[in-house]
């Protein structure tokens, strides 16, 4: 009997060992991943765009054999360069939430953008890790956008006081235009005799308030009695959401 115990107790310890040395032994396939978009988040969109300001929207579908540990999202821009009033920006983040620490996820967040971000492509980078220590990359690339944009723009580059000038370009708005401002003021000019200074700000909406896409196309007097000299001349775009964005160049008033 001790010994039919004996033998009994042997080939149970074996049985562990295998059991043991046939876990060690396994091997895992690394993650998957399927389905990744990303774009603008407000509307979900999978086209790889999105606005400074704004938010991007991230999905993706990860299947895996054992758990995942970490969802790492690094996205950086591609030698951008760095404009008055922009930031250059970098971002990366690891998700260890315990939603995605599963064997197959989906992944979903939104990433906010700043409004200093430079606009240009950027690269992104999911990458999966799960428990057995395999990690798996998907890569893209998305394009930053300014929502509001100034393009094709044309203004007479002098006038003659007590005339008129021409300025004109397009404007796109994705959250819609909210109010065009134009603001000219001279670069230290004293008033002569019979001359006056002349500050011009003015708030265009009418024609323009609402719209997704217009065209500026206005005629700005000057005043006759506006010295002669150099004017600094700043358009401004607001939208909806209160992003702006700016156009400066200088005109030159004439005396005739």
């Amino acid at each position: 009997m001790n010994k039919l115990k004996h033998i009994f107790l042997i080939t149970l310890l074996g049985l562990v060992l295998f059991s043991c040395q046939d876990d060690e032994d396994q091997t895992f396939n690394a993650p998957v991943i399927s389905d990744f978009e990303f774009g603008e988040g407000s509307s979900h969109s999978s086209e790889p765009v999105a606005y400074r300001g704004g938010d991007l929207h991230m999905e993706a579908n990860i299947q895996a054999e054992v758990n995942v540990t970490s969802i790492t999202v690094t996205i950086h821009g591609h030698d951008l360069e760095v404009g008055e009033g922009e930031t250059e920006w970098d971002f990366s983040q690891t998700y260890t939430d315990d939603k995605y620490m599963v064997k197959n996820p989906t992944f979903h967040e939104h990433i906010d953008i700043p409004a200093t971000a430079p606009v240009g492509e950027y690269h992104v980078v999911l990458e999966v890790t799960d428990e057995a220590g395999n990690t798996t990359e998907e890569e893209g690339h998305l394009e930053i956008m300014s929502p509001v944009t100034i393009s094709e723009f044309h203004m007479d580059e002098s006038v003659v006081r007590g005339s008129d000038f021409h300025v004109d370009f397009m404007i796109e708005a994705i959250h819609g235009i909210h109010m065009v401002s134009v603001d000219i003021h001279a670069h230290g000019l004293t008033p002569g005799e019979g001359e006056a200074e002349w500050h011009f700000d003015q708030v265009f909406e009418e024609g323009y308030h609402g719209l997704t896409e217009a065209e500026f196309h206005e005629h700005i007097e000057v005043p006759s009695t506006a010295p002669a000299g150099e004017y600094h001349v700043v358009f401004s775009v607001e939208d909806e959401e209160g992003n702006i964005q700016e156009y400066d160049t200088h005109l030159d008033v004439t005396a005739n």
